[in-house]
């Protein structure tokens, strides 16, 4: 009985051990479940290492803001952890529109003052003026944003509960995509003339 114990427990032990990470293969497509994992015979220490943050000015720009995403795309060891993060600098007076994400997010303000906030969705909105070092919690699939309301950039970290989070920015999705016209009207309840100026601001079609 001893020996079956032990060999059941050195199983279970060995079984566990092929799956206590698995660094994305890039190479190959993504399915729902996330990247398929690299050789783990072609796995190094660099694969669980990620120095895209250190020099900031790199950053994607996205508006004049500057964003750097660290997903699973930019840092393969995040595949299958469950967490991602990423920097934003953003400048006085600029805004992150209402978007959400499909996971909950957690908000660090390093420097600066931040507005920030989400909505209900029984509509009840809960906003705050953040001071550095403060922190947020955005839940899931809940639209938020930021407002730099500060003197000096923002700088901050974002950490999400998911390895490639998703972002829908709402104003993108109904005036920057393909959605019709006469739709939006509709659904949005706006007067026409105004819908075809916002589609002409966020470069939608139709």
């Amino acid at each position: 009985m001893f020996l079956l114990v032990f060999f059941i427990l050195i199983s279970h032990s060995s079984a566990n051990s092929v799956f206590e990470f698995c660094v994305a293969d890039l190479s190959q497509p993504r399915g729902p479940s996330g990247y398929a994992c690299k050789d783990p015979e072609k796995v190094t220490v660099d694969d669980f290492v990620y120095s895209g943050l250190v020099d900031f000015n790199n950053a994607e720009n996205l508006s004049s803001t500057l964003l750097h995403n660290v997903h699973t795309p930019q840092f393969p060891g995040l595949n299958g952890m469950g967490i991602s993060m990423a920097q934003e600098r953003l400048m006085v007076g600029e805004v992150v529109p209402v978007h959400t994400h499909r996971v909950s997010e957690v908000y660090h303000v390093l420097e600066g003052t931040m507005l920030t906030g989400f909505i209900g969705t029984d509509n009840k909105a809960y906003y705050k003026t953040l001071n550095k070092g403060e922190v947020i919690v955005f839940p899931p699939t809940l639209m938020h944003f930021l407002i730099n309301v500060g003197s000096i950039p923002s700088f901050a970290t974002y950490t999400f509960a998911c390895e490639t989070p998703g972002t829908q920015v709402v104003n993108n999705a109904f005036y920057g995509g393909n959605l019709p016209s006469d739709l939006v009207e509709k659904i949005t309840l706006l007067d026409p003339s105004l819908v075809h100026k916002l589609k002409k601001l966020f470069n939608g079609t139709n």
